[in-house]
């Protein structure tokens, strides 16, 4: 099989369908909360999460059968329901442009959900490529553990301190070493990142 490109995407304001109700849909559409994606689940029935995300309007819920309208301006699709048969008309009638899945068939798919852990701003991904979505969970499960609760904040720090060499430090080699210095793991347990970040451009700026 042909492998597959890893990539993060931006789903803020594009249109994902999920057509099923069940627990495999739920489980998509909960992945998708807060990327500011319009999702909208087609459906005659579904679970009590969906119905309540529906209420409360963080999804489309359309209470009715599949059609082919139904796709229409769809950038991403979940054929998410318990019918084979179903799932395969939906991947037959997507367009070119479209991106599908289709839960029961991996090698008919476009792409793959990843097992994710987030701890703020860094996002880890795991996939087998559809071989053991079990075995994906259980190395999240692994990699969770070794990045606890402490990358949150660290993240950030890191994101700010960047942001300000980028924008302060015209020095190419002072800028390397400085975004080198802090990825380690003295800045990861520091009690003050920012003082310890202050002190160590001062010395660099002061041996140039």
């Amino acid at each position: 099989m042909s492998s597959y490109y890893p990539i993060m995407l931006r789903l803020e304001g594009k249109r994902v369908v999920v057509v099923g109700g069940g627990k495999v849909s739920e489980r998509k559409v909960s992945g998708m909360l807060g990327t500011g994606a319009d999702i909208v689940v087609i459906s005659p029935e579904a679970t009590a999460e969906l119905q309540r995300l529906a209420s409360s309007g963080e999804i489309d819920w359309k209470r009715k059968s599949f059609s082919a309208e139904d796709l229409g301006n769809a950038f991403m699709i979940f054929a998410a329901t318990n019918d084979y048969d179903l799932n395969q008309s939906i991947r037959r009638i997507t367009r070119n442009h479209q991106l599908v899945t289709i839960v029961d068939d991996p090698e008919g798919s476009d792409f793959h959900v990843p097992s994710q852990m987030q701890r703020g701003r860094l996002s880890i991904a795991v996939s087998t490529g559809g071989a053991s979505p079990k075995l994906a969970s259980k190395i999240r499960e692994e990699l969770a553990e070794q990045f606890d609760d402490s990358y949150e904040d660290y993240l950030d720090f890191l994101f700010q301190a960047r942001q300000q060499v980028l924008k302060e430090v015209k020095d190419s080699t002072i800028k390397k070493r400085l975004l080198s210095a802090i990825v380690s793991s003295e800045f990861l347990t520091s009690k003050d990142r920012e003082g310890d970040f202050n002190r160590l451009y001062e010395e660099m700026k002061a041996g140039t």
